[in-house]
């Protein structure tokens, strides 16, 4: 049967200490389990919830509690296994007001669950119309008070009659917002930092059978000289290597923090219910046979993952490789490999657990050091993004390095990568198409999209793995560049030339090499690099020692550390082609800050440092927020819209069910008390409908709320029509072939018709042309010159509302000539966005054309992107042409598709694990 409330008000959440719990609207069925909750509260909490002792709930407030109408009266509950421990809940006592009260058992009271609980009602009242909430709360509950205050709301209390009463004004804040963010940020880092600092690790499955996965593992954690006991389960032997075995995680007599689980598929979920007994807090799972192998396999993903959540465990895998935590003060190898490398400033995610091994021994085998590492396999619950919350607080992971297959939640991940890499820079590997269902297509982009977006976020993005670890070398050990002026330092004439030519090919500047000859020494090499370090016209150092024959490789190694050890400046190296880190090249005995990493070849250095350079300028322009626009109106986009998807459902009775509101509430009076700041708050969810046409002249009104306006434009059906517009509008005019496909075909406009006989033979050209149904289009001629241009926007179910643009040329649309951007979009987003493009240098006064209001086209790509950012409503917005002249930019032709969103965006709303 269908449950009476929308999907997404269901969820499964982190809390405060890093376990899971499960969020979800209460049910009649639920009497019970609300019965057994209050049995165990303590008389306090049941005085301050009900302000005065109530030593059991009869029948019927039973039924009344557990019976709500998912309107007017809605309560959510958190549970933890089976059990319920929170309820949270508002009663509407008028027009956009509801009383709110919670409960919270007095096991789980601490842990974040009041705050995650009232995220969630607070999105469910403002889908419901909700406004505000009250609640009456006995002074000495300070608790309440608490969290009430701390939500970030704007908050308003009252002292009246022995009793606070307490308002919230249910609008988000940049306040409530960052405290959300805040709350999101702690919780998943400290579910991660759980896994990976484990007091004790139990291994599941594990054998006395060499080369099996079980006693691999074990092998491995016994080996790294793990800090903490290890436990081997197993139902029949004694021992294993040399430690005591159990024949259950249950038998275990202390506590165990981490289960590495090897048992076949098929046994996984009995384990994972028995480590949820013994309260184990993170579950490893190496096991193959899940989502990979086919439907079946990944109905029981999906339930290893819904079990392990529903009851705390934050759970690594299914088919993964493992985790590893090279601090010494953990010492955790629990993988599948026996190469670890040793301990560094690099965190590491590998999604695939097939490369996983193959992975960390190039890492070792260049000497590069990790200071942790994940392989997330089928990544059935921790994810990329939680590793990213984890790392940003890693005080000992300075790097990220990242191999991806697919993007659980694009949208975070890109919010996420936005805010890290401005103190820690993020070097991803993403393949583009397989395995299958993972390519950038089947997120709805293009894979140049993906590119374009993960660059808007500072995200380094390299071809292969062998750049993936050539950029995390040079980001791990030395600085950043401060621009692209690169110093040559060589004893080879050939391979001196070949990396200028190379750092003119990668956009560098480079300066002539300075050979110093074949036989060059230390001394030389010392004062080469020095004279090169000092230069102001020096922001970055290759240097290139392959000495035709060994001599004193040692002595110039010691020289160029020496020299450049206090320089701010990046040095790398092609020395004698050793790749990775070389023995002579690092400070210390395990490579730190300040080791020179070396390439194989100059070419492989220097687009090591392409990269970089990219990074180093993006990180060094601030960070902005979205301009202010004080001169929109999103409550009147918002009235616009819901009258807009009304009246298609007056004309379409079919859709009813898939575009009607769900609430009681008007969309216009709804829209009304929208807020300014957030008016994509007030949307309203329901089954999503088939997209809507809108009308010609609603999508103007639409856009002229973000203060854009369209060029007038007259439909019409014959010649004398075609001439009665052209009078009206004003000589000049231009007929056109109207139509979303119009714009992108030869052959479809005529310019500069000045008169009534031009026009009647430029009508009676296209009816010859596309015959006499074809529907035309006059429009006043616009000022030129100028160049076409594109804009449009897409709601992307991954990553929310793209924006693209490109040229309106025809060979620019053959080309796919576009650039991406998540909106909204910050000025520097705007302009990055319009010199993307290949074709940007016609908008600069190159190759003879004039230069146009570039300034102009930012500021409308910014409104367009605030509207979709505020609009989930608009399906696809698109702006053909926008013409770009000298004095500013020209709207010629605009469409928009609209429907009612199905929920949240994919990192809209309260938190949530996905």
């Amino acid at each position: 049967m269908e449950a009476p409330y929308p999907a997404h008000w269901e969820a499964d959440v982190v809390l405060a200490d890093g376990g899971t719990a499960h969020v979800r609207p209460i049910k009649p069925a639920d009497a019970d389990r609300l019965r057994a909750f209050y049995s165990r509260l303590s008389d306090e909490s049941i005085y301050f919830r009900f302000f005065g002792p109530r030593p059991r709930l009869s029948d019927k407030e039973v039924s009344w509690f557990t019976t709500v109408d998912y309107v007017d009266r809605v309560a959510l509950i958190a549970t933890i296994g089976t059990e319920m421990v929170a309820v949270i809940r508002y009663d509407k006592t008028g027009p956009g007001e509801g009383e709110v009260a919670f409960l919270v058992e007095d096991a789980h009271q601490g842990r974040g669950v009041a705050s995650v609980l009232l995220e969630h009602l607070a999105a469910t009242a403002r889908e419901r119309g909700i406004e505000r909430f009250v609640a009456d709360v006995l002074p000495a509950n300070m608790k309440m008070m608490g969290v009430l205050r701390q939500a970030g709301y704007t908050a308003e209390s009252s002292f009246a009659d022995g009793v606070v009463r307490m308002t919230l004004d249910l609008t988000p804040t940049e306040t409530s917002t960052g405290v959300t963010t805040a709350r999101e940020h702690r919780a998943e880092a400290r579910s991660i930092a759980r896994l990976l600092a484990p007091g004790s690790v139990a291994v599941i499955g594990a054998s006395r059978e060499p080369g099996g996965v079980g006693h691999t593992v074990l092998r491995n954690l016994l080996a790294a000289d793990f800090s903490g006991p290890v436990y081997p389960v197993h139902r029949e032997v004694r021992a294993m290597a040399g430690v005591r075995a159990y024949p259950s995680v249950g038998a275990i007599d202390d506590q165990v923090d981490l289960a590495v689980v090897a048992v076949p598929a098929s046994g996984v979920i009995e384990v994972v219910k028995e480590c949820a007994e013994k309260g184990v807090h993170g579950l490893v799972v190496v096991s193959s046979g899940f989502g990979e192998t086919g439907a079946e396999g990944r109905e029981r993903q999906d339930e290893l993952a819904r079990i392990a959540r529903a009851y705390g465990l934050r759970v690594v895998g299914p088919n993964c490789l493992g985790i590893a935590n090279t601090d010494p003060a953990v010492k955790l190898n629990a993988t599948l490999a026996a190469t670890l490398p040793g301990r560094g400033r690099v965190g590491f995610f590998s999604q695939s657990g097939a490369l996983g091994t193959a992975l960390l021994q190039r890492v070792a085998q260049r000497g590069m050091g990790i200071s942790s590492f994940v392989s997330a396999g089928n990544r059935a619950d921790v994810s990329g993004n939680d590793l990213l919350q984890y790392w940003e607080e890693d005080a000992s992971t300075e790097v990220i390095l990242l191999y991806l297959e697919s993007l659980g939640n694009p949208r975070k991940f890109t919010r996420l990568a936005r805010r890290l890499a401005r103190s820690k820079p993020i070097v991803v590997v993403k393949s583009g198409g397989t395995p299958a269902g993972h390519s950038a297509e089947a997120l709805g982009l293009p894979d140049s999209a993906v590119s374009s977006l993960f660059s808007q976020a500072g995200l380094i993005r390299v071809d292969d793995l062998i750049q993936l670890f050539d950029v995390g070398q040079l980001l791990a050990y030395q600085p950043l560049p401060a621009g692209p002026r690169v110093g040559l330092v060589t004893n080879s004439d050939a391979l001196g030339l070949l990396a200028a030519d190379a750092c003119v090919a990668a956009g560098l500047e480079p300066l002539p090499p300075v050979n110093l000859g074949a036989s060059a020494g230390a001394a030389a090499f010392g004062t080469a690099l020095a004279d090169r370090l000092d230069s102001p016209s020096v922001d970055a150092v290759v240097v290139i020692y392959m000495p035709p024959i060994p001599g004193e490789d040692s002595a110039v190694a010691a020289e160029l550390l020496r020299v450049s050890q206090d320089s701010a400046k990046p040095v790398l190296a092609t020395f004698q082609g050793h790749l990775g880190m070389h023995p002579d090249l690092v400070v210390g005995s395990v490579p730190s800050r300040g080791s020179i990493p070396s390439y194989a070849a100059p070419e492989e250095a220097v687009r090591a440092l392409e990269y970089v350079v990219r990074y180093a300028r993006w990180r060094a322009r601030p960070s902005l927020p979205p301009p202010e626009l004080p001169d929109i109106d999103p409550h009147r986009a918002r009235t616009l819209i819901h009258h807009a998807l009304q009246q298609a459902v007056t004309a379409a009775p079919a859709v009813d069910a898939a575009s009607v509101s769900t609430t009681p509430a008007s969309a216009a009076s709804a829209s009304a008390s929208a807020s300014a700041a957030s008016p994509s708050a007030r949307s309203f969810f329901a089954e999503p409908g088939p997209p809507v046409e809108a009308d010609a002249a609603d999508v103007a009104e639409l856009l002229a709320c973000y203060g854009l306006s369209v060029w007038p434009a007259e439909v019409v059906r014959s010649p004398d029509e075609a001439v009665v517009a052209a009078e009206r509008l004003g000589w000049p005019v231009v007929l056109k072939v109207a139509g979303a496909e119009a714009a992108r075909r030869a052959g479809t406009v005529r310019l500069g018709l000045a008169g009534p006989d031009s026009v009647r033979h430029a009508h009676a050209e296209f009816v010859a042309q596309f015959g006499e149904d074809v529907e035309l289009a006059v429009q006043r001629m616009a000022p030129q010159p100028a160049v076409p241009t594109v804009v449009s926007v897409t709601e992307n179910p991954a990553f929310g509302p793209v924006v693209s643009f490109g040229l309106g040329e025809v060979t620019a649309r053959l080309l796919l000539d576009q650039g991406f951007r998540l909106a909204p979009l910050t000025g520097e987003d705007a302009a990055g966005l319009v010199r993307s493009v290949r074709g940007a240098p016609l908008l600069f006064g190159e190759y003879g054309y004039p230069p146009v209001a570039v300034d102009a086209l930012e500021d409308l790509l910014v409104r367009v992107g605030r509207l979709a950012n505020d609009l989930p409503e608009v399906a696809r917005l698109e702006l053909d042409q926008v013409l770009v002249g000298r004095e500013g930019v020209i709207i010629l032709g605009a469409r928009a598709t609209i429907r009612t969103p199905p929920g949240p965006r994919p990192d809209g709303g309260p938190r949530r694990l996905a």
